[in-house]
């Protein structure tokens, strides 16, 4: 299979440097996001590059019906021919040029949202600009923490009232993990939480979930109480009881198996993240526009592994059922 490509009129079209390490790394890792932070870029943009790549090509080169990406027939001739280019490529010599001047960025966050939204890509927005130097100040999970002097301040609470721009539309679901699954009476539907132990906070009520799962009952008096989204997770991933997780920061686990959905019921909490920028510079505009792109992207991640999962649930009760 040749590489290059030819238009109607015969002028060669070759596909770009950016496309072939983008196609390369999601076929050698099997996901889109998996090559998305290898690269430090976005998984949509990793997507726009196959994509394009697939249309220069004039063929599907990923099998996307499946669960896991895998390469179609076409695809692996094509990988097996891009190879040797980027090899060639890698092996160019590199002329380096004079260090350019940076400017520091001090970010402030909350230890859940700095540890599960922003430590695992932070590098990719600093390769995106590396003559921006970010420091990350993690502060206390309060919603009336003082303004700091960072350049800018992630804090959760009402975007519009306190003048920040919104960065997330996060929604919560009960989570268990599969330890205390198997030491509680079957959940088959909200009402069954009243078996469980249920895991309480005062930056995460119950009460609005309960409305949306129509339940009338009172915000929960037992049970384990922390003052930090992360303890909160941290617990139920240990089994110590049913957890009010927002999806977005619990992608992992999700992802991994470690913490289920319950219900296909959520809530939506009032108190939601945004960004509160105290310079105008043009590395804050830039940083608020890459963060808001990772946190939509984190969110339909999330929404997606959830209902998966919910699915894989729903289809198990099903089985059982129908063995019994």
């Amino acid at each position: 299979m040749q590489i290059e490509q030819h238009n109607r009129r015969g002028c060669v079209r070759m596909p770009s440097t950016e496309a072939l390490r983008g196609f390369e790394a999601v076929a050698r890792l099997g996901s889109f996001e998996r090559a998305a932070r290898e690269l430090s870029l976005t998984a949509s943009a990793i997507r726009k590059r196959v994509n394009g790549l697939e249309e220069l090509v004039g063929a599907e080169l990923f099998d996307r019906r499946s669960n896991a990406i895998l390469l179609t027939e076409a695809g692996a001739k094509y990988l097996e021919s891009a190879k040797p280019i980027l090899n060639m490529l890698i092996a160019l010599p590199s002329f380096a040029q004079p260090a350019a001047t940076t400017t520091r960025l001090r970010i402030t966050a909350t230890p859940t949202f700095a540890r599960q939204m922003l430590a695992s890509s932070l590098q990719g927005f600093m390769n995106l600009y590396p003559h921006i130097d970010v420091e990350l100040i993690v502060v206390p999970p309060v919603f009336d923490y003082p303004s700091t002097n960072a350049e800018v301040e992630i804090r959760a609470g009402d975007a519009v009232a306190n003048g920040g721009i919104p960065l997330t539309q996060d929604v919560a679901m009960p989570m268990a993990s599969p330890v205390l699954l198997k030491s509680l009476p079957p959940l088959r539907c909200p009402a069954d939480l009243r078996h469980a132990p249920l895991i309480r906070s005062a930056l995460e009520p119950w009460q609005p979930w309960f409305q949306a799962a129509l339940l009338d009952w009172p915000e929960p008096q037992q049970g384990p109480k922390f003052q930090d989204l992360g303890l909160i997770y941290e617990a139920a991933l240990k089994g110590h009881g049913v957890a009010l997780c927002r999806l977005s920061l619990v992608r992992d686990w999700l992802m991994n198996d470690t913490l289920r959905p319950l219900f296909n019921v959520f809530s939506r909490p009032a108190n939601q993240y945004y960004a509160l920028t105290n310079t105008q510079s043009e590395e804050v505009r830039l940083f608020v526009q890459w963060l808001q792109t990772l946190c939509a992207e984190q969110a339909m991640l999330s929404q997606e592994l959830a209902q998966q999962a919910i699915s894989r649930i729903a289809r198990h009760a099903v089985q059982v059922h129908q063995d019994a």
